[in-house]
């Protein structure tokens, strides 16, 4: 991409706090092939289109030479790509693996059988809050209370939480276009940690049975398995960081937007039911993830009058594709309890986010309550600071006064 390409202006970090803009020009020309030939898709349309179409390939292994985009460094762990970063039939062999403990129909009470722990943690989290005039929502509260989420759901022991903080950060650094340098030393370095840790867990859960998926898929491994002891490796590394990292910005955006619209935060509070539409119109507006860089053609494809030829780097921009005014009424309008809102903020197609079901129950747990007992509190920094990660698209921190708190 060059300096001046639209790509660039995204990911320049001067466009962070709010890259709206930026996507309503690009949606002028809804399939953009920039000089580099990487093609940008924005349309919803589009979009939902070819993230469902099975000639559109996330697999590093399909890249062409040369390439240069996200995810491009060499991965030197030994270990084998993510699902994510699959292709049909080994993609779905091993997401229906992983699926088979995590819910149905296999599963179909294990998550739900997690909501009175989480409650409890939300809990011990605001608990901290009484007696601070001053409390930062990404630090105190929407980084810890996924972190636990998805170590429970793993199985990992509650001692060893606070290790996975630097390396979920690390390994989320791959997916950045931005990737490279130092961050992909860390990158490499946080990978090769976490995959040692984990698969040090998994030789103990096979020999120890406990709570959690690893335990449950940890036996399976091997000759004759669903999975290589490899393949649930990364399959660990996945849920760690993909279960916990959108699941902060959901919290967080959500936070913010809400102190941002005084009257819709006052329906929230006097409004049980409006938790979920709300979450899920926090999903269109403020995306976790804002797009999907990591595409490639694996033939030529016709659609909206361009044809992006095979071997074609491809940007799915989900967050250009949820402010869609041929699909959305208003779309630049916060509409609580929006009707119609099918948003593509967890993806579309086989690669839709594989923990949106948890990412929902936390955030119907934590944000009434957050509500609830903070009564009265305002931002300090607006825009607050961002995170340098275009696609993970997040504060960094949120600070805020507390002028007034229930116990």
């Amino acid at each position: 991409m060059t300096s001046g390409s639209i790509s660039a202006q995204i990911l320049d970090y001067a466009s962070r706090a709010d890259p709206y803009p930026l996507y309503a020009e690009l949606r002028k020309t809804p399939v953009l092939r920039e000089d580099d030939g990487t093609y940008l898709v924005s349309s919803y349309h589009a979009v939902r289109s070819l993230a469902n179409d099975p000639r559109l390939s996330q697999d590093p292994r399909n890249r062409p030479p040369g390439y240069a985009g996200p995810g491009h460094s060499e991965d030197d762990s030994g270990l084998p790509p993510s699902f994510i970063l699959t292709d049909p039939p080994e993609h779905d062999r091993l997401r229906a693996t992983a699926n088979r403990p995590f819910g149905p129909p296999h599963s179909p009470r294990f998550l739900d059988g997690l909501r009175g722990e989480l409650a409890a943690v939300v809990t011990t989290l605001l608990d901290a809050f009484d007696g601070k005039n001053e409390v930062d929502i990404v630090e105190d509260f929407a980084y810890p209370l996924p972190v636990t989420a998805i170590c429970k759901v793993l199985g990992v022991p509650r001692e060893d939480e606070p290790r996975f903080y630097g390396w979920a950060d690390a390994v989320a650094s791959g997916i950045d276009p931005q990737h490279g340098g130092l961050a992909a030393e860390e990158y490499q370095r946080a990978r090769k940690e976490l995959g040692a840790y984990l698969a040090d867990l998994i030789d103990t859960k096979r020999r120890h049975p406990g709570p959690g998926i690893l335990s449950a898929l940890a036996p399976d491994t091997g000759p004759g398995g669903s999975m290589t002891p490899g393949d649930l490796v990364a399959t660990a590394i996945l849920l760690l960081v993909a279960g916990h990292e959108t699941t902060v910005n959901l919290i967080t955006n959500t936070t913010l937007t809400l102190l941002r619209h005084p009257d819709v935060l006052e329906r929230f509070r006097n409004e049980p039911n409006l938790t979920v539409p709300l979450v899920e119109e926090v999903l269109r507006f403020e995306p976790p993830v804002q797009f999907v860089p990591i595409n490639v053609t694996l033939a030529d494809i016709d659609i909206d009058g361009v044809t992006i030829p095979k071997g074609s780097p491809v940007w799915l921009m989900i967050a250009a594709a949820n402010r869609d005014p041929n699909r959305f009424e208003d779309p630049d309008r916060f509409v609580p309890d929006r009707k119609d809102n099918e948003h593509l903020g967890f993806y579309t197609g086989i690669h839709y986010c594989f923990g949106a079901p948890l990412a929902r129950i936390e955030a119907s747990l934590a944000l009434p309550e957050l509500f609830r007992r903070v009564k009265n509190f305002r931002l300090l920094e607006d825009p607050p600071p961002y995170r340098t990660n275009a696609v993970l698209r997040g504060p960094r921190h949120l600070p805020v006064a507390i002028e007034s708190f229930s116990a």
